[in-house]
């Protein structure tokens, strides 16, 4: 991990961080008026390795030919997050849009010039095998779709970036990665954290021995639901998203606890918390889970779509601890060092842009890597780990009793 000096500004603990949909609205800029819509989905129900990480620095200026993205799904995290993240990239560009609204495809295309030819429906989808200006695609679709859309990119000859959580199951996964390896395309899963400075800074941190030995690590993430918002309506669904609060939030924990403590758990146990609104019942409304490492080391999370929005990790060691709040927001994340007597706080701007933007920077990590002939950082096996270990959670939750994941080092498979 490099350093980057201007995001190491060290401050007073209980320093303000601003974060929420203000970021949204002006990072979009013209775009916002855009903000998804439904897209016909159905509506919601009534009532042990070390971890890779890619340098923040992006090389490879030489290349003349920026490499074109195909953006499949416009929804609010593609309108507001990934496409105004273009402008800041340094190798990647926007090179078409794919979507089941053609006219909202349109709007956006007149907003970031691309033309009627790059624009396509999510039935017309395969001709983008000629669209020699799309190098990859970017999958922003609902969890059940992921895999069906990888699979028919790889067989286009794209690469693929896809959203997590990488698909509903392990045998989703393994076709995803299959085909990819058949086609000689790169799979890369949207881990933006991975990406972002503050968490390359908690994670040089938690490894370097400065809390001594990890023991206990904590990590909550939660949002409230609006059923009215399309953005929240496919998540109730559980045939589209998979599961609830574990599946979308969740995860943000189960990956962080992982790279936090550089290892994987050999054991789950969890509970799902009976719903208190009728919207939830396909889905967990409200779940907590341990995970148990072979270390001895003890991770707590919880995960749940009926609280406050927060995400919040706390690493407690033999010397020392080390928390994160919050840990996975799009802007202002902190870490603070807490030693006896002493605390450290490091955090980023709202608005920072070039290096230090987690969305651009991910997405210039695909083409770098490809250019450089090295994996990525998130690999599809690192993405399938993750769906592997929230059905395990899954099933604990539903049997009353732990349920091992001692399942060997996964990246031997590699």
């Amino acid at each position: 991990m490099g350093s980057h000096s201007s995001s190491d500004k060290v401050t007073n603990t209980g320093r303000r961080h601003i974060i929420g949909a203000l970021g949204a609205s002006i990072l979009a800029g013209g775009a916002s008026q855009a903000v998804a819509q439904s897209l016909g989905f159905p509506a919601p129900p009534a009532g042990l390795g070390k971890r890779p990480y890619p340098n923040l620095l992006r090389p490879l200026s030489d290349k003349k030919r920026k490499f074109g993205y195909a953006i499949v799904g416009l929804g609010k995290y593609a309108v507001n997050q990934i496409l105004p993240a273009f402008a800041e990239c340094e190798h990647a560009r926007l090179a078409a849009l794919v979507s089941g609204d053609i006219e909202k495809a349109r709007r956006l295309g007149n907003h970031y010039g691309i033309e009627e030819s790059h624009l396509y429906t999510y039935d017309n989808f395969d001709k983008i095998a000629q669209d020699p200006d799309v190098d990859a695609v970017y999958i922003i679709l609902p969890n059940s779709l992921h895999a069906d859309f990888t699979i028919r990119s790889f067989r286009a000859g794209k690469h693929v970036m896809c959203e997590k959580p990488m698909a509903l199951n392990a045998e989703e996964c393994q076709r995803m990665i299959d085909a990819g390896k058949k086609a000689g395309k790169e799979l890369m899963i949207g881990y933006r954290c991975h990406f972002d400075p503050i968490t390359h800074k908690a994670v040089a941190l938690a490894r370097s021995g400065v809390i001594g030995t990890p023991q206990i690590i904590t990590t909550d993430n939660g949002d409230n639901t609006d059923p009215t918002d399309p953005t929240y309506q496919w998540r109730l669904t559980r045939s589209l998203s998979g599961g609830g609060a574990l599946m979308d939030l969740g995860i943000y924990g189960i990956n962080g606890s992982r790279y936090m403590l550089n290892e994987d758990p050999v054991e789950v146990q969890a509970t799902i918390m009976p719903p208190t609104d009728p919207m939830f019942r396909q889905i967990d409304e409200t779940i907590v889970w341990i995970m148990r490492y072979r270390s001895g080391a003890v991770a707590h999370g919880s995960a749940s779509f009926n609280v406050n929005a927060m995400s919040r990790f706390n690493l407690q060691g033999t010397k020392g601890s080390m928390r994160m709040d919050p840990a996975t927001s799009y802007w202002c994340n902190t870490v603070s060092l807490c030693k006896t007597g002493d605390t450290q706080t490091w955090s980023t701007p709202m608005f920072t842009i070039n290096e230090l933007n987690q969305f651009s920077a991910q997405l210039d990590h695909l083409p770098i890597s490809i250019a450089n002939g090295t994996r990525v950082a998130a690999t599809g096996e690192e993405g399938m780990q993750d769906v592997r270990l929230i059905q395990a959670i899954y099933k604990a939750a539903h049997s009353g009793r732990p349920v091992s994941t001692d399942w060997g080092d996964w990246r031997k498979t590699i």
